[in-house]
């Protein structure tokens, strides 16, 4: 799990999947906590699949945020394309492969840490162990 802004809000519970997932996902109550309205939300009625195990699910839309990791005075920002489901999870957002594609990142999951080309230097991302196994 990583911290990272959304938007202007900061996300504390990220996993970045790399396994083979190609959805970017967004909680709806993640969304709803950030203040921004369902009605932005670009309607896409196609199901996916491998989320819920053995069952398919649909999501209420897409919507394109940016994504920031890093400081002001080093960080990278680019636009996602999220796809925002409204049934319960225990991250506020999932990152997959798109994501580490668009920002050429580099995981090592060992120790939790995510490697990113910065303005000025690389930009390391570290996540906690116990976050990770820490459910709410």
């Amino acid at each position: 799990m990583v911290s990272l802004i959304v938007g202007t809000t900061r996300l504390t519970k990220v996993l970045m999947d790399r396994g083979g997932s190609g959805l970017n996902i967004l909680y709806a109550n993640t969304l709803d906590k950030m203040g921004i309205p369902r009605s932005s939300l670009c309607p896409r009625k196609m199901p996916f699949y491998g989320i819920m195990p053995g069952k398919e699910a649909m999501p209420l839309g897409r919507i394109w945020l940016n994504i920031t990791f890093g400081k002001p005075s080093n960080f990278y920002k680019e636009l996602l394309t999220f796809k925002v489901v409204d049934f319960p999870g225990v991250y506020h957002a999932l990152l997959s492969q798109p994501c580490f594609t668009k920002f050429m990142a580099v995981p090592n999951y060992t120790y939790l840490k995510l490697k990113i080309l910065g303005l000025n230097r690389v930009i390391t991302v570290e996540g906690s162990f116990e976050q990770a196994y820490y459910y709410e």
